[in-house]
């Protein structure tokens, strides 16, 4: 390494993602200073390797399929989708994995990009190994943050981490599509991924231990499943995966439980993702994993990391936000979760916070308590917000449920043969919503207003009096709260 250079800042923010660039936006709007450390590209996983170039890949499949199933317009439209001008479009999205604009933001915004690896020191020190062969010791008059995302869950398969198989990464950027297509994990990377293949030619498998989307209710999971049979997709449920084999003339063999053997072009194992914290140094501020288990952070609501060692003036330095603090695993609630992060720092520089934010307030992220918004965009989509009937039952609510099929004239409209499926969870005590989920073509457009409806606690007697209009699916509302009683 080249000289050392000394630097301070207010805050430091280290990831350089969708969630580090809200941090370090709301404390440069608050009058701090802020440095950001990057490795990779600035705008971070979702940007280039996970949600919008996987929508851009979904997105073309999705409006073909529609058309097909609109009388009317099912004649005018091809069947197939041509892959190039669809792989043109993702790499439109990803701006060809060039981050010069979000670089050209940072600069705008007044926030200092460092390119390197950043390692914590100890507290409020960080020292990056810099891209330009220099190092950098830092030094935060305020705040670390911590924001380097996830990482993918690479199961304990046999030959698995001696083949060259395909993360979220390799499918999103890929140059081609395999003729065979092979996909590990029934979640929402998994079946999102699997149908985007499909689409654009591939023969699909999915491989998974236990049903798809085991977090969304079953009715929905198997909406989407149905979805996935109707694209050509083989769904092996239930199943266990005993040992992976690649070569290079025959590509991958994949056995399953059973004995059973697959082969395909390309594997992608999408089996789950774990905040990324390995080589941060967390360790040097008494963070220290317990044995045999993967680090964990536990924050408060504004993200102040718990545990972190003083350095004799305030133990109030570290912060945690977005997939790096293990809440949510989601883009928009990391950026939510920034939002309050980057407020909560700057009114305790200024001396206006002082001990645990006020729920609700712009400093705490109270919301990943009871609104967790989520949307599968498969085709038909799953969207949902909120805890399940089983799940707000374990919390003590005095929860119920009530639940039918989308079958209304906007859905009948929107394409021929329309199948969907709606719930909503009551708090019966407080006589609000706690939970809901909407399965079925284009239902990720009615997920916030029930989000809304959740957050602002809007009693089901005013709820009533929001009038859906006709004819849309949200007339799905009406038929809720009907089959309640209202």
């Amino acid at each position: 390494m080249a000289e050392e250079n000394i630097r301070e800042f207010d805050v430091i923010v280290i990831g350089a993602g969708a969630v580090g660039e809200n941090v370090a936006d709301r404390v440069v709007r608050g009058g701090l200073t802020a440095a950001i450390v990057e490795a990779e590209l600035v705008g971070g996983e979702c940007s280039y390797w996970a949600c919008i170039p996987s929508k851009a890949l979904l997105r073309p499949g999705t409006a073909l399929h529609t058309a097909q199933s609109v009388p009317g317009a099912s004649d005018s439209v091809t069947k197939v989708l041509d892959p190039a001008p669809v792989l043109e479009n993702r790499d439109y999205f990803t701006n060809k994995w060039q981050d010069d604009g979000a670089v050209q933001w940072l600069v705008d915004t007044g926030i200092e990009l460092i390119r390197g690896r950043a390692r914590i020191t100890g507290p409020r020190e960080v020292q990056v190994d810099g891209k330009d062969g220099n190092s950098y010791s830092l030094k935060a008059h305020h705040a670390v943050v911590v924001a380097t995302g996830s990482t993918p869950l690479i199961p304990k398969i046999d030959g698995l981490r001696a083949v060259p198989y395909w993360t979220t990464r390799g499918a999103t950027s890929a140059r081609q599509i395999p003729g065979r297509f092979i996909v590990l994990g029934g979640g929402v990377a998994g079946v999102e991924l699997a149908q985007a293949f499909a689409r654009l030619g591939s023969t699909v498998t999915i491989v998974a231990r236990g049903r798809l989307l085991s977090t969304f209710p079953e009715e929905a999971a198997n909406l989407v499943a149905a979805g996935l049979r109707a694209d050509g997709i083989d769904l092996r449920l239930g199943t266990d995966t005993a040992r992976v084999e690649h070569d290079p003339d025959h590509a991958f063999s994949v056995t399953l439980g059973d004995g059973t053997v697959l082969n395909s072009d390309e594997l992608l194992v999408a089996t789950g993702r774990r905040p990324n914290l390995d080589n941060l140094g967390l360790e040097n501020v008494g963070l220290d994993a317990e044995d045999g288990k993967a680090l964990r952070l536990t924050t408060d609501s504004s993200g102040l990391v718990e545990g972190a060692a003083s350095d004799g003036t305030s133990g109030l330095w570290l912060y945690a936000a977005g997939d790096a603090a293990g809440a949510a695993l989601l883009t928009h609630q990391g950026k939510y979760e920034a939002r309050a992060t980057g407020d909560a720092i700057v009114a305790r520089a200024k001396g206006t916070l002082h001990g645990t934010p006020k729920p609700w307030s712009s400093f705490a992220k109270t919301a990943d308590e009871y609104a967790i918004p989520s949307v599968v965009f498969t085709d038909p989509e799953v969207a949902s917000v909120g805890p399940s009937l089983k799940q707000a039952l374990q919390k003590g609510i005095n929860a119920s449920s009530v639940e039918l099929p989308i079958n209304v004239s906007g859905s009948q409209l929107h394409s021929k043969n329309y199948q969907g499926w709606a719930q909503l969870i009551v708090d019966e005590d407080r006589k609000v919503l706690v939970g809901a989920t909407f399965a079925g073509p284009g239902v990720a457009e009615l997920l916030h207003g029930a989000t809304i409806a959740i957050v602002g606690e809007v009693p089901l007697d005013r709820l009533w009096h929001a009038v859906p209009s006709f004819p849309t699916i949200s007339e799905v509302w009406l038929r809720l709260l009907e089959k309640y009683g209202l």
